[in-house]
This record gives C-alpha cells, structure tokens and sequence, in this order.
C-alpha cells in the first residue's frame, strides 16, 4: 500500500470518516477485499457517490494506464466490508464495465469528482463503475442519507 493511502485511511478513521487535504468535504469509503493470488487483506480509500440504498466508485487508478489490481479481487468477491463514515459495513458487489447502467451511475460519480475528467485525459481504458450495496438495504439507505447531510452542513 502506498504511504498516501495509508495517511489518508489513518486520517479517515481517525476522525469518523473525515479527512482534509485533496478530498476535504468529500465522500470516502474504505474499501476492504482480500488480495486474489496473496490472500492478504487490502484496504483502498475511494470517493464514492451515493446511488439509491448503495455507493457507487471508478476504478479510475487517478488516470493510470491500467486499472488498479483491487478491481480484480472486488470480481473474485461476491460481498467486500466497507468502512463508512464511522460504520462497518457489508456490502454486495457489482462491476459495471459497459452499458447503461454503468453510463449513468459514472455520471453520477463525475457531477460528484469531477476530477475522473481529468483521470479520463491521461488513458484510453473505460473506468469500471462498482456499485456497492449494503446487505441490510436498509441500514445503507440511512448511512448514505446521514453521511450525506453530514458533509453539506460543513
């Protein structure tokens, strides 16, 4: 893991999901998958954007000409754990590479970050879109909306 991601998860948890610098007043969540050749946990800090119960990334890899190897462990995965704000959750996964769906859910992510334009000049390849919903829809729904006010009352 890099030493940046490693401050910005240190950042995150320890202050309830909040961090400062290049993402201050952004959503993140912390991804956690199991690494598919070492299996060894991994931890990715993401910018996410909600969508209906669930959350939505980009597996932008900040415009890198491959995309990031946590992509391939999420699709060896049928459920990752999330850290949110200051839950732990469950969450089912799926990976939208083409279609309609995965049209409007980046979209989603672009009016939220539009720096994915910029990540989008400096390669080729189509982003994935992962969708992540929480097993107790429920319990999502409510994360989302609470994280939400959250971060527009600052």
């Amino acid at each position: 893991m890099s030493d940046f991601n490693q401050q910005v998860i240190d950042e995150f948890r320890t202050n309830a999901g909040i961090v400062g610098g290049h993402f201050e007043g952004k959503h993140l969540l912390l991804l956690h998958t199991v690494g598919r050749r070492t299996g060894l946990p991994r931890v990715n800090p993401l910018v996410y954007a909600n969508d209906g119960t669930g959350f939505v990334v980009a597996a932008s890899n900040g415009g890198a000409h491959g995309q990031p190897q946590w992509v391939a462990n999420v699709e060896a995965m049928s459920q990752v754990t999330i850290e949110v704000g200051e839950r732990t959750l469950t969450a089912r996964v799926s990976v939208l590479r083409e279609g309609t769906e995965r049209d409007r859910a980046y979209a989603k992510l672009v009016d939220y970050w539009p720096d994915f334009l910029e990540y989008e000049t400096k390669t080729a390849r189509k982003f994935p879109v992962i969708r992540l919903e929480p097993s107790d829809a429920e319990e999502g729904r409510a994360e989302a909306s609470r994280l939400a006010r959250s971060v527009t009352s600052k």
